[in-house]
């Protein structure tokens, strides 16, 4: 070899060595910074309505169902309360926390994820309804695939904020981890992780979990009406507004919101968070008012953006053309919509944005857009509000693109 190549080759391996102990570095150095942000404190939020958040939660099971196919179902509540002067709501409790730890594993949880301990939401747990002699609309909240529910804690608490009776229900064997009442803790069966198959088998197995989430929804409704009529604790009965019902979902959430709108006349009003769609509804369409809100999709592969815009569309040229919207919102990713984009570290989500592996905007400001288009949506269709009120909302936020 000669003198040349020989340097060469040191140099390469200096470079090499130097670059290896650069990343190392600069990973330990994330590593401490995030372990110091999972524990500080962070305050959600607040909520834009005039009314006061209570929480609640329920346990229902369905005894008609075979003891093979038992159907459990976690359902959480957020509701306008008279006061918040009582004990504030846990973002989750502790037994959930736990649970979701041991699923998250140590990085995500201690590290890339905040504490959720430390989390202060606005809810006041089984806080008084507000008083009044009126019903609330009932909005039903489906997360995405396998989320827990109060993943979109952030959202449900400005809604019922706005006079809503926001409900979602956890099911075990599909949330990724449902702790019930006894303490039993019940994980989603790997035959349901969407993220470990292939293209094809992934729409088969979305179609099914959206018919099985429809179903959920139904025993929902059924609950809902059981509690109008008589609830054990006198909270909600007589105050459930019942023949004004809507659905709004993020993600698979979403498609099963446009897949029960499509099924069920219970619906009056859907709105989809940038979810694709499967089944029936593609190609037939709604009656109902329907809403999308969608990720900034030119940020994404062409292939999978038409594999998500086209049934978006397909469905969109279908609804009714007066109580119809699709808007995109300019720098948004797919979890714009959910609490994660306050829950996982700011500092990685921060380096992510400046790297340009995720859109470029803020968290807050995402929520922010996504609760306003919702509240104000609803009230336009389940309130008999102005439809001026929703279309005016385009000229307040600049990030908001009409399709």
């Amino acid at each position: 070899m000669s003198v040349f190549a020989r340097i060469l080759a040191k140099a390469v391996l200096y470079t090499a060595g130097g670059i290896t102990l650069a990343v190392l570095l600069g990973v330990t150095v994330l590593l401490i910074a995030t372990g110091v942000e999972h524990s500080m404190p962070l305050e959600f939020p607040r909520p834009t309505g005039a009314s006061a958040v209570g929480r609640t939660a329920f346990y229902w099971t369905d005894p008609g169902a075979p003891s093979s196919d038992k159907r459990e179902l976690v359902a959480w509540i957020w509701y306008p309360a008279r006061a918040c002067e009582g004990k504030r709501a846990e973002y989750l409790p502790s037994a959930w926390r736990e649970a979701l730890a041991r699923s998250g594993g140590v990085l995500m949880t201690d590290f890339l994820t905040r504490d959720l301990a430390q989390v202060r939401v606005h809810s006041c747990e089984n806080a008084d309804l507000a008083p009044g002699p009126g019903r609330f609309p009932v909005v039903i909240l489906r997360s995405g695939g396998g989320a827990p529910v109060v993943d979109y804690t952030a959202l449900a608490e400005d809604l019922a904020s706005h006079g809503y009776v926001v409900v979602g229900a956890d099911a075990p064997r599909l949330t990724t981890a449902v702790v019930l009442p006894d303490g039993r803790v019940v994980t989603r069966l790997p035959q349901y992780d969407l993220d470990a198959l292939p293209e094809a088998q992934r729409v088969q197995l979305a179609t099914e979990l959206v018919g099985m989430w429809s179903a959920n929804i139904d025993f929902v409704l059924y609950e809902l009406m059981s509690l109008d009529t008589a609830d054990p604790y006198r909270r909600f009965t007589g105050r459930l507004d019942l023949d004004h019902v809507g659905i709004v979902g993020h993600s698979l959430g979403g498609a099963t919101a446009a897949a029960f709108c499509y099924a069920d006349p219970r619906c009056k009003a859907g709105i989809d968070l940038d979810g694709r769609l499967f089944g029936p509804v593609i190609e037939e369409g709604l009656r109902q008012p329907f809403m999308f809100i969608l990720e900034d999709h030119r940020r994404v592969s062409p292939m999978i953006a038409s594999d998500i815009l086209a049934p978006i569309q397909s469905m969109y040229a279908r609804l009714p053309l007066e109580t119809r919207l699709k808007i995109s919102i300019t720098g948004a990713n797919h979890f714009s919509f959910s609490d994660q984009m306050l829950l996982k570290s700011q500092l990685l989500l921060g380096l992510m944005r400046a790297m340009g592996v995720i859109g470029s905007l803020p968290g807050p400001r995402g929520l922010a857009i996504t609760n306003d288009y919702v509240s104000t949506f609803f009230g336009v269709y389940l309130k008999g509000q102005p439809r001026g009120t929703l279309d005016s909302l385009a000229r307040k936020y600049p990030e908001v693109v009409l399709e």
